[in-house]
């Protein structure tokens, strides 16, 4: 799919960005032009040690911000595809900052949205969050605005061949600034901060979020939302994998978030259809013809009514389920 190809990643040097290029660089060595577009000149700086761009021909560091046209559309010429990681993404940063948030997500999502409508782009895939399904906090609520631009940019595409899909999903496992990178370094205080012992998230790995991205950007018509079939975990139960001789001391939820997350909301389920692996909500007036879509991809329609939600969620991980993971996804030194 990416042999001979062009690529740009934007917020390419985070988490997920970091797994995409390594994933990449190993299936598709012919790839013809990585390009990895983010503005912070230390974090390309590190990557570039791990992935040179004297190793890797293709590769390349391009210093930019989303919320900068010009520079983006700049980056964006000769590009084939491009995967958009970049976003504000901390809840309670978000709100006390809420024009920075709305100006990276939003003003940034139309601006990439531009740049590849006056370029050659031929598709691109936004991530989202399940934090953008019913929304309590203004980062949810600019990712779901993202998302809804990115639909509609299918609408507007005329004749170019350009589609424009959107993958969302929930908490990473070992991400920047996730929970249990930030529980593994309280342990050695012996307290750990939980925000409520009823509180439950949904989980994807690293490798299972590279897998999707990768999938929608050669899978996709044009204006999905694709969504994980992924377990939930309880908030105590990482706790307790985790560091179990510790202090658990409830402090209360922080300002916009949840006790559980969504990914379907009830709304969402009259035009979410299964396609196996993954759940997708398609667009009220998708630009391809629907009864074709269906059959093409064995789709189901879900029950309508029906929520996804982490606490509703039928499949859980247990206590063990979770030390396991820790130690093969985020800290193989982990030991209980």
């Amino acid at each position: 799919m990416l042999n001979n190809k062009k690529l740009l990643i934007t917020g390419g040097t985070g988490s997920l960005g970091k797994a995409l290029v390594r994933r990449i660089l190993k299936t598709f060595p012919e790839i013809k032009r990585l390009v990895i577009f983010s503005r912070d000149e230390h974090k390309q700086f590190q990557m570039n040690q791990e992935f040179s761009d004297q190793k890797h021909k293709g590769i390349r560091y391009f210093i930019g911000d989303i919320r900068d046209f010009d520079r983006l559309k700049r980056a964006l010429k000769g590009i084939d595809f491009v995967i958009h990681t970049a976003a504000m993404k901390h809840v309670p940063i978000a709100e006390y900052n809420p024009m920075e948030c709305v100006k990276t997500n939003v003003l940034g999502a139309e601006n990439l949205i531009n740049a590849c409508l006056e370029t050659d782009v031929k598709r691109v895939v936004a991530l989202s969050t399940d934090k953008a399904a019913a929304p309590i906090n203004l980062y949810g609520a600019t990712k779901l605005c993202s998302d809804k631009l990115f639909v509609a940019a299918n609408n507007i595409r005329g004749r170019d061949s350009i589609n424009f899909s959107v993958v969302r999903y929930g908490n990473v496992m070992g991400s920047n600034g996730s929970v249990i990178p930030f529980f593994i370094s309280k342990k050695k205080d012996g307290v750990l901060p939980i925000t409520d012992l009823k509180m439950t998230r949904f989980n994807i790995s690293i490798k299972e979020g590279v897998d999707m991205v990768l999938h929608a950007l050669e899978k996709a018509w044009g204006g999905e939302i694709f969504v994980p079939k992924i377990p939930s975990y309880n908030i105590a139960d990482v706790a307790e994998a985790i560091a179990p001789e510790c202090k658990k001391e409830v402090v209360g939820i922080r300002p916009g978030e949840k006790i559980h997350e969504e990914m379907i909301t009830a709304s969402d389920s009259y035009n979410t259809y299964d396609l196996g692996k993954y759940f997708t909500i398609l667009p009220q007036k998708p630009v391809w013809e629907l009864k074709s879509f269906i059959e093409h991809f064995k789709a189901t329609k879900v029950s309508e009514g029906i929520s996804y939600n982490s606490g509703d969620n039928t499949e859980w991980l247990s206590v063990m389920d979770l030390r396991y993971l820790i130690k093969k996804h985020v800290d193989p030194t982990f030991t209980f």
